[in-house]
């Protein structure tokens, strides 16, 4: 068998049902402007403090999209890593992220098909012990073997 998984995989062969992966991160101000920048989404809810404040949100909030990506970056990074590709994924967003919050995004194994490399992962980030959003992705897991 050869080895041609990129590092910082976890191949298809070794993924494990109950393996969970994770991140911390603390969203800040430059944060949430380098993704209105990046994304073009201006949403003056994530921008203006004067503005935001007299939202429902009694403040600005960062972009779901912004802490959904924390999610990412553990599937693309951790598990399975390097090689993977994501094939779906859905989201909830249960309550809002404000610049200085800490995210935790985990990623949880539920199930796995070996003869196709899909693997399906609960998928959340957490803030101070509240999920703020839940979901599931599927990805396509790299292999030691050849296709």
């Amino acid at each position: 068998m050869l080895d041609n998984a990129p590092r910082g995989t976890i191949c298809i062969e070794d993924i494990e049902i109950g393996m969970v992966r994770s991140i911390r991160k603390v969203v800040t101000d430059r944060d949430i402007a380098l993704f209105a920048e990046v994304s073009t989404d201006r949403n003056p809810v994530h921008l203006d403090d004067e503005y935001a404040h007299d939202t429902i949100f009694g403040g600005r909030i960062a972009h779901g999209m912004l802490t959904a990506g924390l999610v990412s970056a553990v599937i693309g990074e951790q598990l399975p890593g390097h090689g993977t590709v994501y094939l779906r994924q859905n989201l909830k967003f249960l309550a809002p992220v404000r610049p200085g919050d800490m995210v935790l995004a985990e990623v949880e194994v539920t199930a796995i098909d070996h003869s196709r490399r899909r693997v399906t992962m609960d998928t959340r980030c957490i803030v101070e012990g509240k999920t703020v959003l839940a979901g599931e992705a599927t990805v396509l897991a790299p292999s030691r073997k050849f296709d």
